[in-house]
């Protein structure tokens, strides 16, 4: 969708750009149609590559990093203490776990997802 988004935005941008030349605008209205079409194309291929890429790049990690691995981890920094934290539950019927692959709520003594099917790591 995001580089069929982005060739939309492209011939926007050129008829944008060819209608305020033609109009005989200040110079600041095509320079606007320009930079539209820059901004699509690196869209473009940000998506294009996304999307066919082994590794894709994400801000929000639904799987593992042994599974697939972020190639934005490297430019990230991100609170180390945040993925330590652990809340203390007195009981038992409280205690509530989530898929980290699919986001499905789990009860305490499963072993595996129930929706994805996949295997639970504690």
């Amino acid at each position: 969708m995001g580089v069929i988004g982005g060739i939309i935005l492209v011939i926007f941008g050129l008829f944008w750009t060819i209608t305020a030349a033609n109009m005989g605008a200040p110079s600041i209205f095509p320079l606007f149609g320009v930079l539209f079409i820059f901004v699509a194309i690196a869209s473009i291929i940000y998506n294009y590559k996304n999307a066919t890429s082994k590794n894709r790049m994400s801000l929000y990690d639904i799987t593992d990093a042994e599974e697939e691995p972020d190639p934005l981890d490297k430019y990230l920094v991100r609170d180390r203490s945040e993925l330590d934290f652990k809340r203390e539950v007195g009981d038992e019927e409280e205690y509530m776990r989530f898929c980290p692959y699919c986001g499905e709520s789990l009860k305490k003594d499963y072993a595996y997802c129930p929706r994805c099917g996949k295997k639970i790591i504690d």
